[in-house]
C-alpha cells in the first residue's frame, strides 16, 4: 500500500506483525503524528510514557523500541534518515489552537483527523494517546521549557517503523503551523512486507 496524504489529512488502516510503517516526508519540514492501536485489543495502545521509560531516552531513532500501555513492543524503528521525533506533545487540536494560539475559529488539526479516520475501528476520540511525532524537533532548555523548531527532515527523508504486533494505525500531515515552519505539505505513506 502507498498513500499520500494531503496537507492537514490523515488517514487509519491496519498494519500486519513483521511489515514496515514508512513515513517519508516528500518536501521536507512536514510533521506526521503517529497513534497505534491493537488489532486485537483497542484498549491497549501506543504509550509514550512506557516507550520514553524504557528506552530512558528523548532521542528515539534506530534500535529503539515503542511500546504499548501495557508494555508490550508495537513498534521497532528500523531506518531512520533524520534522527529527531518527538513523543511528548499530544496531537494539535482545536482547544491547543484556541489555548495557546488564541486562534479564533476552526483550525484543522491532527486530533479532528485522526479521530474521524480511526472511528471505523471503533476507537473513540477519548481514547487516542499522545503521539509519535515522526520529524517534529522540539527542544528543552536547561530549566526544562519546551520549544518547537523547524523539524530536520528534507526532501525524500523518511524513518521505518517494523510492526511488533497486529496493529491499527492513525496517521496525519500535521496540521500545526509551529511543528512545520510555517507551511504544510503531503506525508508519503508506505506498508513494506519484510
Amino acid at each position: 500500500m502507498k498513500l499520500r496524504l494531503a496537507p492537514q489529512t490523515g488517514a487509519a488502516f491496519p498494519v500486519a506483525a513483521h511489515q514496515i510503517l514508512r513515513i517519508t516526508d516528500p518536501f521536507g519540514e512536514q510533521v506526521s503524528d503517529v497513534v497505534a492501536f491493537s488489532a486485537a485489543d483497542r484498549r491497549e495502545w501506543l504509550s509514550s510514557g512506557r516507550t520514553l521509560d524504557y528506552n530512558s531516552t528523548l532521542a528515539l531513532t534506530t534500535g529503539h523500541v515503542l511500546y504499548s500501555n501495557r508494555s508490550t513492543p508495537m513498534f521497532m524503528i528500523g531506518e531512520d534518515t533524520v534522527g529527531r521525533h518527538d513523543f511528548l506533545l499530544a496531537p494539535c487540536s482545536p482547544e491547543m489552537f484556541a489555548i495557546l494560539y488564541q486562534h479564533a475559529g476552526h483550525h484543522p488539526s491532527c486530533f479532528e483527523n485522526l479521530a474521524s479516520n480511526l472511528a471505523q475501528y471503533d476507537i473513540s476520540p477519548d481514547r487516542i494517546p499522545t503521539a509519535f511525532n515522526a520529524f517534529m524537533n522540539v527542544q528543552m532548555n536547561p530549566a526544562g521549557a519546551l520549544r518547537v523548531e523547524p523539524p530536520l527532515s528534507r526532501p525524500g527523508d523518511h524513518i521505518d517503523l517494523q510492526a511488533e504486533m497486529d496493529l491499527i494505525v492513525g496517521i496525519t500531515a500535521c496540521s500545526a503551523e509551529l511543528s512545520n515552519n510555517g507551511s504544510f505539505k503531503p506525508i508519503d505513506v508506505e506498508i513494506i512486507d519484510a
